[in-house]
């Protein structure tokens, strides 16, 4: 895992774009905070830019830097979670400006998978986590079942756990408003 996370620091802070296992999913993963970097994912996923990806950070405790008067209750959620929960917030800052909605939201989720929290540690800022697939694609459920064509379009391709054979689950989501008020998006 080591040499993974080392190599996939060095790519993301070149502004390069890496395939990594998450809490979830496998994800095609950039520095939160490089525009150009984050352009480049939307385009290797053929999607449109005014559908938002989400953040991984590894702490809540770095959710006030990304994050305009968080609410308390953020804190209380995401302990009391007990399967991955990603959490939309407004007021989103300093990430890069084509990850932030229209209305100013931005989806985060603080990951406790192994590699995916050290990445975001090591890295020290947030990852672009977005399904490894095509937009309009099914996601895929597991390393093994990614589009081969996606391979080519990544710079750094994280070898950790890509023998797994399990079925992956998407996280849940809930947007949470500047005073707490908690609408529940996908269970």
């Amino acid at each position: 895992m080591n040499s993974d996370l080392k190599k996939a620091c060095e790519v993301l802070r070149k502004g390069g774009v890496i395939l990594y296992p998450t809490d979830t999913i496998w994800g095609i993963g950039c520095d939160a905070t490089n525009e150009a970097a984050v352009k480049r994912v939307y385009e290797i996923k053929r999607r449109s830019d005014s559908k938002s990806m989400l953040t991984l950070l590894d702490s809540p405790t770095r959710l006030d830097f990304y994050v305009e008067n968080l609410p308390d209750i953020a804190f209380d959620l995401i302990e009391c979670a007990d399967k991955p929960l990603t959490i939309i917030y407004s007021g989103a800052k300093n990430l890069a400006a084509n990850l932030i909605a229209p209305d100013g939201t931005v989806g985060i989720r603080i990951t406790k998978e192994a590699f995916s929290q050290a990445l975001c540690k090591q890295f020290g800022k947030p990852v672009v986590s977005t399904s490894a697939n095509f937009s309009g694609e099914p996601a895929p459920a597991n390393f093994s079942e990614i589009n081969p064509e996606i391979f080519r379009l990544i710079d750094y391709v994280v070898n950790y756990r890509s023998d797994e054979i399990q079925k992956s689950k998407p996280s849940s989501i809930i947007s949470l408003g500047k005073n707490g008020e908690i609408k529940i998006i996908r269970e």
